[in-house]
């Protein structure tokens, strides 16, 4: 879908939510048009910044950003020129409105975008719920932009906790959770509170002060019983001085063209530190939150951190990289206690050879592929009644998609299974549904089961939606490559 920006002169706008759930910023008295289903918009937005963005044609449609643009080429070292990119980009692409002194951080926005599109796959593809839905985020550390939380309600139906931005984090033995945030930075609060006034978004985000001793994730004391996900963009400096030397390592000023500060760019132990807190916190909150998130500037703290992730029992975890332009690159993480999983390409989401060994185990697999049936039909008729032949929470397919979706309290499909099944069977007052009621009533295993058809051949594949057991996936994909064989005839 082509993306049109509007020029500077329709971009005063509000939040209009449709019936569907979906938001559109639509300019006061002006009616626009709008994409049609909540694919369309979720597309919309994913191809915003997959080109760079044309400065000339920023230049036509914002005359603030002529102002300091140079036909095609922007000076980056120049803190106006770059706060002013932000702004014009946050006003044209999503009708954000943006105030910030000039001693705080300037947020890259394509950066940003990249961490809620994630986090809108992340959310999306762990539920059994239509994506669009109404959620309640934590953007940990706000800043004064509250970038985050702007994004996401641009985008969706969200609501947000922004917690305030901390001086640093007190002294304390590395990785000890009793850990406490120290000076609170007002300026940042104030501007944040600010900037969520300005584009009429205070129903839907709360910026809340935190005090020294304070958690980083206060649900208790916000009366919250639980919500759907974290998100962090921390310091990631430990020391002024290890600033300063990046900073002269790249040949460009300090807190980078735009000015930061201090709080903004360094805490003691950096931010591999500030996101281990997290993690702690998490391991007692654990399933109050659906996903834990954060994003890392440097790899090899991703790494370290993986390795706690691991040392804490948690298996359930996602991680990404994004790539602006051709030298930045970040990292981000999430992790859950909760049993549904993410898609594939979401949870393993990085090409770097070098973090290939810190990825979560697979989730998808093609089981075979074999040449074109006389009857597709027939072919997916006998791996569908398979299926359904098993002791199953649930089973759905889509005659029109070839896809379904199953739920399971065990391996129902493996040998052990079948036994325990016939034994159960030869006791004249028990039967099959005794042998599931009898067993842990939650859902073991969740599954998707596709065909796919391609001009030579017919791919059957499956992937691991709901569970811990990454045994369980292998033994399904066992189960589904010889129904497939057997559906094709194949020896």
């Amino acid at each position: 879908m082509q993306h049109r920006r509007k020029a500077s002169s329709e971009a005063d706008t509000s939040v209009k939510e449709q019936a569907d759930g979906s938001l559109v910023k639509a300019p006061a008295n002006k009616t626009i048009t709008k994409p049609s289903s909540r694919n369309a918009i979720d597309l919309h937005f994913r191809e915003l910044y997959s080109t760079p963005p044309d400065f000339k044609e920023l230049s036509r449609l914002d005359p603030e950003f002529a102002a300091v643009a140079k036909g095609r080429d922007v000076d980056f070292r120049n803190p106006k020129s770059v706060m002013q990119l932000t702004k014009t980009l946050l006003k044209l692409d999503f009708g954000i409105k943006l105030e910030l002194p000039d001693d705080r951080l300037c947020p890259p926005v394509p950066n940003r975008h990249s961490y809620i599109l994630w986090l809108k796959d992340l959310l999306d593809t762990s539920s059994y719920n239509e994506p669009g839905r109404k959620l309640t985020g934590m953007d940990i550390g706000t800043g004064a932009s509250c970038i985050y939380p702007l994004l996401g309600c641009a985008q969706r139906p969200w609501s947000f906790i922004a917690t305030g931005t901390s001086e640093s984090l007190s002294s304390m033995p590395y990785l000890d959770l009793a850990h406490a945030l120290a000076d609170i930075d007002p300026e940042s609060l104030k501007w944040a509170k600010r900037n969520v006034e300005i584009n009429d978004l205070s129903s839907r985000v709360n910026v809340v002060a935190r005090s020294t001793g304070s958690s980083l994730i206060p649900l208790d004391e916000l009366a919250l019983d639980s919500i759907d996900f974290t998100m962090t963009n921390p310091p990631f400096y430990r020391s002024e001085e290890e600033l300063l030397s990046s900073a002269k390592r790249k040949q460009r000023p300090p807190y980078t063209a735009c000015t930061g500060s201090k709080a903004e760019m360094v805490t003691p132990g950096g931010e591999l530190a500030f996101v281990v807190c997290i993690l702690k916190e998490s391991c007692v909150l654990r399933a109050r939150i659906q996903w834990y998130s954060a994003m890392f500037g440097f790899l090899s703290n991703l790494v370290d951190f993986i390795e706690q992730l691991r040392s804490s029992g948690i298996e359930n975890y996602a991680v990404t990289e994004f790539v602006q332009g051709n030298k930045t690159r970040r990292w981000a993480i999430a992790w859950s206690f909760q049993p549904m999983r993410p898609a594939q390409h979401v949870a393993r989401g990085t090409r770097s050879a070098l973090s290939k060994n810190i990825l979560p185990c697979v989730t998808e697999a093609e089981v075979m592929s074999v040449e074109i049936p006389e009857s597709i039909g027939e072919f997916a008729s006998k791996i569908t009644a398979a299926i359904e032949s098993l002791d199953l929470i649930s089973w759905d397919w889509d005659t029109q998609a070839y896809e379904g979706t199953g739920r399971a309290v065990d391996k129902v499909w493996a040998r052990p299974w079948r036994r325990r099944k016939k034994r159960e069977q030869k006791t004249p007052d028990e039967s099959t549904e005794s042998l599931i009621s009898k067993s842990d009533p939650r859902c073991m295993f969740g599954f998707k089961v596709w065909i796919r058809v391609s001009m030579k051949e017919v791919l059957v594949g499956c992937r691991w939606t709901e569970g811990f057991d990454a045994k369980a996936f292998e033994s399904f994909q066992g189960f589904l490559q010889s129904t497939a064989a057997a559906a094709a005839n194949v020896k």
